[in-house]
């Protein structure tokens, strides 16, 4: 109880996110430099890729649909880790929560790349200068951190209206198929005599989840949501099947409209855009791809924070990462994330555009993969959404085979390399109340 006189107690969350502002969340994070750059990606796979989308599309609603519901049986679980944490116990937790967090740092490395990569229309330096378009993606990281930094409300905002804007571009692409289909003025690459392969449906449908990851989104913010246990399963359900839809129309049509060449730029946005429109319109549409990938750069940085934040005050990571300040900002750990993020990019600087944004695509997918495993395991441990988990969980195993044994082996790897950090962690800090953990604004 306080007197009259006394401050008012510190505020972490100004307004909890609602059903819009997490759908927002949800579609933002999944709409981002997937739908922008994967056609390059996928051109070479024509018709096989569709398969995979089709697939792909199938197996994250299974898994949508597995979140959503251990969302409502384990209300107390602050995210998937929490939700593997309760099922398999703090340890496997903790690895397929660190996995997560690699992740997340992963994908917004590829997702700066991406926003930088669509701009190169309008600034061709960016894509002919490697050390400018590197500057241009730190700048970028280091500015969407920046503005999360002012809390989550600052970052729900801008979510909101980047959603909107990031539907400019594949409005004038659905048009302009159907305009094109329908008069007769495009040429659609023919289905293979030799029918769809395995192996290519099984490689293009790796590189499409890539587009598809963060429908677990309003689950792992669930903090910041209001009524999470019904706001949570309607924004994950309703994002991911948009969302899926939305993707194979558009890449597919791109992808098999497009010669080779061209769908395989590092804008295959502006260059289906320049081949059934003009130029003058193909520079603005890579403009509001850009806007996008910025958008879904904007909700990943939400998320690289608040992962580690709910592990540290779960006693798995250092103490010192769970600190936030009077809005409930994550300070640390959105600062560590991203130091992370430029090491990676920075590491992988003497590769193209493209060539980043592919390697470190599949890479962020295989890490992911390992928490939507879990998370379908856990749905079997706890009889939630059977028949769900169990497609969710052949799905994921099948997704990390496509992926390549390389680059699936090397995330868990890096699941792995965490286990003696949570083992320093454990031993060296007692599990604290939230309370404990908020500073002071002067700090």
């Amino acid at each position: 109880m306080t007197t009259p006189n006394a401050p008012a107690p510190i505020q972490r969350v100004a307004r909890p996110l609602g059903l819009a502002a997490c759908i927002a969340l949800v579609m933002g994070n999944m709409i981002g430099s997937g739908v922008f750059l994967l056609p390059a990606a996928l051109a070479p796979y024509g018709w096989n890729a569709v398969a995979g989308w089709a697939i792909t599309i199938s197996g994250a609603l299974a898994l949508a649909w597995v979140i959503a519901r251990l969302t409502v049986r384990l209300p107390d679980a602050k995210g998937p880790p929490a939700m593997i944490a309760a099922a398999f116990g703090p340890v496997a937790g903790f690895a397929l929560g660190w996995s997560y967090w690699v992740s997340i740092i992963t994908a917004n490395t590829t997702i700066a790349v991406a926003v930088v990569a669509n701009l190169t229309p309008i600034v061709p330096l960016l894509g002919q200068v490697p050390a400018l378009g590197v500057g241009a993606t730190l700048a970028i990281l280091w500015a969407t951190t920046a503005l999360n930094l002012r809390g989550a409300q600052a970052a729900g905002s801008l979510q909101l209206v980047t959603v909107i804007l990031k539907l400019v571009p594949m409005i004038v692409v659905v048009v302009l198929i159907v305009v094109a289909l329908s008069s007769g003025s495009a040429v659609v690459a023919p289905f293979p005599r030799e029918g769809l392969t395995l192996p290519a449906v099984t490689a293009s449908a790796a590189l499409t989840l890539w587009a598809l990851l963060g429908f677990e989104s309003a689950s792992a913010a669930a903090d910041k949501v209001a009524d999470p246990t019904r706001t949570i399963p309607r924004a994950t359900i309703i994002g991911t099947a948009a969302t899926g839809a939305i993707y194979l129309f558009v890449c597919s049509g791109i992808a098999l409209m497009l010669p080779m060449a061209e769908a395989a730029s590092a804008s295959p946005f502006a260059a289906f855009v320049t081949r059934y429109w003009a130029h003058g319109p193909a520079n603005l549409i890579a403009l509001f791809a850009s806007i996008s990938c910025l958008g879904a750069l904007n909700g990943w940085t939400l998320l690289q924070g608040e992962v580690p934040l709910a592990m540290a005050r779960n006693g798995e990571l250092p103490v010192w990462l769970g600190k936030t300040d009077a809005r409930g900002t994550p300070v640390r750990a959105l600062i560590v994330s991203t130091v992370f993020a430029s090491l990676l990019l920075i590491a992988n600087s003497l590769n193209g555009l493209v060539a980043i944004f592919t390697a470190m695509a599949l890479l962020s997918t295989s890490a992911t993969l390992w928490l939507y495993l879990g998370c379908a395991a856990a749905a079997l441990r706890f009889r939630v959404a059977i028949p769900a988990g169990v497609l969710g969980v052949a799905y994921a195993l099948w997704t990390l085979w496509g992926a390549g044994l390389s680059v699936s082996g090397l995330s868990l790897v890096l699941m792995l390399a965490g286990l003696p950090l949570y083992w320093w962690a454990r031993r060296g800090a007692k599990r604290l109340p939230p309370a404990q953990f908020a500073e002071d604004a002067a700090v």
